[in-house]
């Protein structure tokens, strides 16, 4: 349902964009002609530059400021990275020295169960030579 309203909103704001494009269609070749001349990409990036917030502005120290931010969210994802490969590790473990305690008691209850056992080992014995 969402998904349809949000295609509604995308199709309608398309249509609306494409309509006030069309209108202004004749105008735009006016105004390229006259502003060819006036707007070059040196002087525009000149003014923004010199224009009052951007007067101080360091682009050295912005790269620094941006860089040691990524780095720092990089560390802590590292760090989250390895606390939940610590926890898998001993869930791991823990799952394994459980299965092996399951193995070996399943093995004595065989054994005690087994009605058989002394004769098996007295089997086995003479089996075996001694050296």
């Amino acid at each position: 349902m969402i998904e349809i309203i949000f295609f509604i909103v995308l199709v309608s704001s398309l249509a609306g964009l494409t309509i006030i494009v069309y209108q202004k269609s004749p105008l735009i070749p006016e105004t390229t002609d006259s502003l060819s001349g006036q707007l070059k990409w040196k002087n525009c990036f000149n003014q923004v530059k010199e224009s009052l917030p951007f007067k101080n502005f360091s682009l050295e120290s912005f790269l620094q400021k941006i860089l040691s931010r990524i780095r720092v969210l990089l560390l802590k994802i590292e760090n989250k990275i390895s606390s939940l490969l610590q926890k898998l590790r001993q869930k791991a473990k823990a799952k394994k020295s459980i299965n092996q305690t399951d193995q070996e008691s399943s093995f004595l209850v065989k054994t005690w169960q087994d009605d058989n056992y002394w004769q098996k080992v007295k089997k086995f014995k003479k089996k075996k030579p001694l050296n």
